[in-house]
C-alpha cells in the first residue's frame, strides 16, 4: 500500500538534481557554478576571483589559503531552486593539487558537467575526473566554453573528447563564429537562434528560423559564417552520432553545448536541458544491495569532512549524502561504525560560508552535519537497518614526504592534527615496517603547504617535511608477502588500516615488481 511518505519521497526525489563541475584549472568552472547560482536566484552578484589581491572572492572560495592563491582547493556544496527542480552543485577543486578530493566528492554525484575551454581543449586534470566518472558510469554533460575568445575548430574538439577521452558525443547547439566574430549559437533541436549580447545575464535573443537556410540565419551571421554553419551542421547530421538517452545515462554518449560562462551566455539554455537531461538521485551499493531513493528508511554516508569552515568557531563539518528516506532535524540514526545512535541536532545546507539550518531534506541532498570528532570518511548513518555503503576508495598519491616534528614536546598536538587531517582526506598516513617512520602521501605539493598552515595555525605545530624519491603507490595484495624484496627503488610500508603498499621511485621499478611477483595484485586504490 503506498502511503504519503512514499508519495512525497516520489516526489522530492524526482525534483532533484545532484551534480559536479569537472574541469582542468582556469577553465571557468568558479564563473560557471556562480552564473548558475545567478539564475536559481542563490546571489545577486557574481564576484570574480582575480588572485592574491582581489578584494572579492568566488562564492565557493572560503579557506584563507585559497583567498591567496585564488584557486578553490577545498568541495563546496550549493543549492537552489529553478523551475520546480532542486539542484546541488558540488563544486570540486580545480586546481590539480586537490584532485583527490575532488574523486571523493565525484562519489556523492550523480552526474557531472565537464568544463572545457576552446582555446585548450581537453587537459591532464580533465582526463584524470573524467576517468573516475566512467568508473562509476555516470552521465557526463559537456560546456565549452569561452566562445568570446579565440579557440580551436569544434570539429577538433569534439574528436578530441572521443580520443582522448573515448567518449562519443552530440552537439546539442553550434557556434556561428567564435572570438570577434562569435554572433551566437544555433540550436540543433530547436531550430532556433541564440543571439550573443554581451554580459547582460538576464536576457538572451532567442529567434526562431524554419532552420539552417532561413534568410534570418544569413542576414545575422553573414555570408561567410552562414556558408560555415550550413556546412558544418550537414556534416554533424550526415556523420554525426545520432542523440541517444540511453547511451547518455550510461555515460557512453555525452552532450555538448558551447558557450560563454563569462557573459552568461548560453548558461541559461545549458541549464535548462541538463535538468531536463540529467538523473534524478541514483541507488548506492551496500552490504544488503542497492538501496534505491525512494526507500523510507533513511540512509546516507560521510563523503567529506571539513574543518574550520570558521576559524571563529574552529567547527568541523561531516558533509553527508543522502541517499534514502526523509531527513528531519533532531532525528535519531544509527551510526553503524561506532554501533550507536546519534542525534543530528544541527545539520546545515551551504552557500559557500553562508549556511541555513535544515529542517528536512531528501535522497540526493547533501547536509553538513556539526561534527564533534565521531565522524571519518565513509561512515554509513542509516535508521530502521543496518546499512553499511561500500566503502570509498583511497586514490594512489603522487608525492611522498617523511614528517617529523620541531618540538618533541609537541607530540601529542602534532598526532591530533595528523589524525584529523587523515580523516578528513587531506593526507595518507604510512609506516614503515620495523622503523615505524611516517611517511605522507599526497597528489600534489600544495598539500604540502595547507598541511604546514593548518598544523602550525590550528595545533601550534612546526613540522618537518623531508621529501622522498617516490612517485607511485600501490596496494599490495599477495598471500606469501616478502619485504625483502622491496628494497630497491621501493618500499614496503602500511596504511592506516594495516594494508600493505609499495612506494615506488619509478615506472620501471614498479614494472619490474610486477614482472618478479606474478601472484601478486598491485592495485591503485585501496583494496
Amino acid at each position: 500500500m503506498t502511503t504519503q511518505l512514499d508519495k512525497e519521497l516520489e516526489a522530492e526525489v524526482a525534483k532533484r538534481r545532484t551534480f559536479a563541475i569537472i574541469s582542468h584549472p582556469d577553465a571557468g568552472k568558479t564563473t560557471l557554478t556562480e552564473k548558475l547560482l545567478l539564475f536559481g536566484g542563490a546571489i545577486r552578484l557574481a564576484g570574480t576571483v582575480k588572485g592574491r589581491k582581489a578584494s572579492k572572492h568566488a562564492t565557493s572560495d572560503w579557506m584563507e589559503i585559497e583567498k591567496q592563491r585564488g584557486i578553490s582547493v577545498t568541495s563546496s556544496v550549493m543549492q537552489f531552486d529553478y523551475e520546480g527542480h532542486r539542484v546541488n552543485i558540488l563544486d570540486t577543486p580545480g586546481h590539480q593539487d586537490f584532485s583527490e578530493d575532488t574523486y571523493r566528492t565525484l562519489t556523492a554525484a550523480d552526474s557531472a558537467v565537464m568544463l572545457i575551454d576552446v582555446a585548450k581543449g581537453v587537459e591532464a586534470q580533465t582526463k584524470k575526473l573524467f576517468q573516475v566518472c566512467r568508473l562509476r558510469g555516470i552521465p557526463i554533460f559537456t560546456f565549452i566554453n569561452k566562445l568570446d575568445r579565440e579557440g580551436r575548430d569544434p570539429f577538433e574538439l569534439l574528436e578530441e573528447l572521443e580520443e582522448i577521452l573515448g567518449i562519443r558525443s552530440y552537439p546539442m547547439n553550434w557556434p556561428i563564429g567564435s572570438g570577434k566574430q562569435f554572433c551566437g549559437v544555433y540550436d540543433r533541436g530547436k531550430s532556433q537562434l541564440e543571439l550573443f549580447q554581451g554580459d547582460d545575464h538576464k536576457h538572451i535573443e532567442v529567434r526562431k528560423v524554419s532552420g539552417v537556410d532561413d534568410p534570418l540565419v544569413k542576414s545575422i551571421a553573414g555570408d561567410y559564417l552562414h556558408s560555415q554553419l550550413s556546412q558544418d551542421i550537414e556534416l554533424l547530421d550526415v556523420a554525426g552520432d545520432p542523440f541517444d538517452m540511453e547511451k547518455v545515462l550510461k555515460g557512453e554518449l555525452t552532450p555538448v553545448f558551447f558557450g560563454s560562462a563569462i557573459n552568461n551566455f548560453g548558461v541559461q539554455t545549458f541549464l535548462e536541458n541538463f535538468l531536463q537531461l540529467a538523473p534524478k538521485p541514483e541507488p548506492r551499493n551496500s552490504n544488503i544491495g542497492a538501496i534505491e531513493p525512494t526507500k523510507t528508511n533513511f540512509s546516507g554516508y560521510i563523503f567529506k569532512i571539513q574543518a574550520n569552515m570558521n576559524p571563529a568557531h574552529r567547527d568541523r563539518v561531516a558533509f553527508l549524502r543522502i541517499v534514502s528516506g526523509k531527513f528531519s532535524r533532531g532525528m535519531s540514526v544509527r551510526h553503524i561504525r561506532a554501533g550507536k545512535d546519534i542525534k543530528l541536532s544541527q545539520p546545515q545546507q551551504f552557500l559557500a560560508q553562508d549556511r541555513d539550518i535544515v529542517e528536512e531534506a531528501y535522497p540526493g541532498d547533501i547536509i553538513g552535519l556539526f561534527d564533534p570528532g565521531i565522524f571519518r570518511i565513509g561512515d554509513s548513518l542509516s535508521q530502521g537497518m543496518e546499512i553499511v555503503f561500500d566503502d570509498l576508495p583511497s586514490f594512489s598519491p603522487e608525492l611522498f614526504s617523511k614528517v617529523t616534528v620541531k618540538n618533541a614536546l609537541k607530540h601529542k598536538p602534532f598526532q591530533k592534527g595528523i589524525d584529523q587531517l587523515t580523516e578528513e582526506g587531506t593526507i595518507q598516513v604510512f609506516t614503515t615496517i620495523g622503523f615505524e617512520d611516517m611517511i605522507l602521501g599526497v597528489v600534489g605539493q600544495l598539500q604540502f603547504e595547507v598541511l604546514e598552515h593548518r598544523m602550525k595555525n590550528e595545533y601550534g605545530v612546526d613540522i618537518q617535511l623531508q621529501r622522498q624519491n617516490y612517485q607511485f603507490a600501490r596496494w599490495l595484495v599477495d598471500d606469501k608477502i616478502d619485504p625483502g624484496k622491496f628494497r630497491i627503488n621501493s618500499q614496503l610500508v602500511k596504511d592506516k588500516k594495516g594494508n600493505y603498499v609499495v612506494l615506488f621511485e619509478s615506472e620501471y621499478a614498479l614494472r619490474s615488481a610486477i614482472d618478479k611477483n606474478p601472484t601478486a595484485k598491485f592495485l591503485t586504490n585501496s583494496p
